[in-house]
């Protein structure tokens, strides 16, 4: 929730030519989602991720072809949400006059999600807002992410504050503090390291990696808590950074229980940090 608004938010993965999802596919089924639901729509687009492409039989490709594709797609939906005839030609992806006939009164947002400098410096250039997640080393976001951003929208000569800045708050709380570490369990694979997962499309092997790890590293990209005080202290951290949109990503089965417990004891004192939520 982000200034007191719901948001129905759907997010896409752009990386292969014609063999996964054309940019112009992506563009005219976002267009189509916002006339039904205005003003509940976000795109969020990123360079994907290996183990959703190569089951597929689709060859997976190196970083630079990643972020070249997804620079080539986002500059593709934007002209065909905003340009009547576009017949574009790119390196990977081209259309041939085409047309988005059924757009929204409001062009439906683009967020760019990023891990480094260089889609962080895509989205300040020319998102309308910027994705990370939670629980990685405070530097990542002090003196890589959130710079690199703000260098995007001063090339562009935007401000940085014109963008939504959203971020996964990955988030374990339970009055039973173990609970709450067991839980983290589920979403083990996030605590493995780049090297540890890099180049692995299988995800039974991703899952017998994740299950190899003691219980204190899967916790380690989340914020654990049995303290309502204490969690909301952690999530001020990110406040502090300037992210305003606020995605909570909880690792239990029972997310009902979640969903009532965390709307019971964290967001009211979320929301009393923040008087804007």
């Amino acid at each position: 929730m982000a200034g007191g608004v719901a948001r129905l938010s759907f997010a896409a993965i752009l990386c292969r030519h014609r063999l996964r999802y054309h940019p112009a596919v992506v563009a005219q089924a976002f267009a189509t989602l916002g006339c039904l639901f205005p003003d509940r729509v976000l795109l969020g687009v990123g360079t994907g991720e290996s183990m959703n492409e190569v089951p597929l039989g689709i060859a997976w490709p190196d970083q630079k072809e990643r972020f070249a594709r997804l620079k080539e797609a986002v500059e593709l939906i934007q002209r065909l949400w905003h340009e009547e005839r576009v017949t574009f030609a790119g390196t990977y992806y081209s259309t041939n006059n085409a047309t988005i006939y059924d757009r929204p009164a409001q062009p439906v947002p683009l967020y760019i999600a990023a891990s480094g400098p260089a889609a962080a410096r895509l989205a300040g250039r020319v998102a309308d807002g910027f994705i990370c997640t939670s629980g990685k080393a405070p530097e990542l976001y002090t003196e890589t992410l959130l710079p690199a951003v703000a260098e995007g929208a001063e090339r562009a000569g935007r401000s940085a504050s014109a963008l939504d800045m959203m971020i996964e708050m990955k988030v374990s709380f339970d009055n039973d503090r173990s609970r709450a570490m067991e839980d983290t369990r589920h979403w083990a694979a996030l605590a493995l390291s780049p090297e540890e997962k890099t180049g692995v499309d299988d995800p039974l092997e991703m899952e017998r990696r994740a299950d190899a790890l003691s219980a204190e590293r899967s916790a380690s990209r989340w914020i654990v808590s049995s303290d309502a005080g204490e969690h909301v202290a952690a999530i001020q951290r990110y406040l502090d950074l300037g992210f305003r949109h606020l995605v909570f990503h909880a690792p239990g089965m029972d997310q009902e229980r979640f969903l009532r417990t965390y709307a019971e004891e964290i967001l009211p004192g979320v929301r009393a940090a923040i008087p804007t939520y």
